[in-house]
């Protein structure tokens, strides 16, 4: 029989189960090839308003890794939290050859990721994570088919369920199934938005056909709406400095393949009620090194230079790559 202290411990036990039962961490061996130009058959370095700098294409033996749908980078512009849409955590730090470009991947571990009940392992469906956001003590994922944006303790993250969640700022019914929210960002604390996280919709549209997208805290929070730039979708975004958020947009098509760009929104103009649009600052097509491209972070280094890095989602195909590409922001439009 039991002891009472014992008896105590076992019962708390068996009401948290993320807290005596977290998942396990896999380090994933990984292959880097260094791509040098990012037009096909051509050295050219700018394009609109982004100086390529380098990039990778990325392998693994093990076919855990892949679908890499976000990525955001921790202030010392080297180690990364990103996630997989198969419900997984990728955690890691890139690394840099002697001109500074980048030349691979180091402590690559991926996590499967707990849901509120503390389960792992779960249905594709119920654990679909597509936007990711660091904000100070908290990683903020959001997740669609099963929609919902929940939030996560830094540190501890991969070992742990939610610890809270963030409401839209409109009805979660007008979500598509599979174009739900892709992009979670948050605002720097001197910009208009005074670090609030916002969310847009990868395809979900609202009456006048424009994106859906919502300010989900602050004093400002409230349900606001990005033009639809048909036949791109919304994959992912990321805010400037100043405050201007830079999105991330994804197209395809059999006749003419991918293509992405990137839009830039000015910060003062996302408010509720609004329909925000922006300069196209950066556009690619099968002529450059692209694939299917989902994620974006915003990179400022001590010198105020500010990089940007892209992402490609292979959805673990054959036919598909994983890429990291950086990019500089031109400086006369970092003000």
């Amino acid at each position: 029989m039991l002891g009472r202290g014992l008896l105590a411990l076992f019962l708390l036990a068996s009401t948290c189960p993320a807290a005596w039962a977290a998942p396990d961490s896999e380090t994933l061996p990984i292959r880097s090839r260094q791509i040098a130009n990012f037009g096909v058959g051509s050295s050219d370095t700018r394009f609109g308003a982004l100086e390529f700098l380098g990039g990778l294409e990325l392998t693994s033996s093990n076919s855990l890794f892949g679908a890499v749908s976000a990525i955001r980078f921790r202030p010392d512009g080297s180690s990364f939290i990103a996630i997989m849409d198969t419900g997984h955590w990728l955690e890691g730090a890139v690394t840099r050859d002697a001109e500074g470009r980048l030349s691979g991947l180091t402590d690559l571990v991926s996590t499967p990721m707990a849901d509120r009940n503390g389960d792992v392992g779960l249905e594709k469906w119920k654990v679909d994570s597509e936007g990711l956001a660091l904000r100070s003590g908290q990683v903020i994922v959001s997740y669609e088919q099963a929609h919902r944006i929940d939030i996560y303790p830094d540190p501890g993250f991969a070992q742990s369920s939610p610890v809270g969640s963030l409401s839209l700022p409109f009805s979660v019914k007008e979500l598509r199934n599979n174009g739900g929210i892709e992009t979670i960002a948050v605002a720097p604390k001197d910009s208009p938005l005074a670090g609030a996280a916002i969310a847009v919709s990868e395809r979900s549209v609202d009456k006048a056909d424009n994106l859906l997208a919502g300010i989900l805290d602050g004093p400002m929070r409230g349900a606001f709406s990005v033009a639809r730039k048909d036949p791109y979708a919304v994959t992912d975004g990321a805010f400037l400095p100043n405050g201007d958020l830079l999105l991330l947009e994804r197209r395809f098509s059999f006749g003419s393949g991918l293509g992405m760009q990137i839009r830039r929104i000015a910060g003062d103009a996302i408010k509720p009620g609004a329909v925000v649009d922006g300069e196209v600052i950066f556009e690619a097509d099968m002529r450059h090194q692209i694939d299917n491209m989902e994620g974006l972070d915003v990179i400022v280094r001590p010198d105020g230079e500010i990089r940007v890095i892209v992402i490609s989602d292979d959805n673990h195909s054959i036919l598909e790559r994983n890429l990291m590409l950086e990019f500089r922001l031109n400086p006369t439009l970092t003000q």
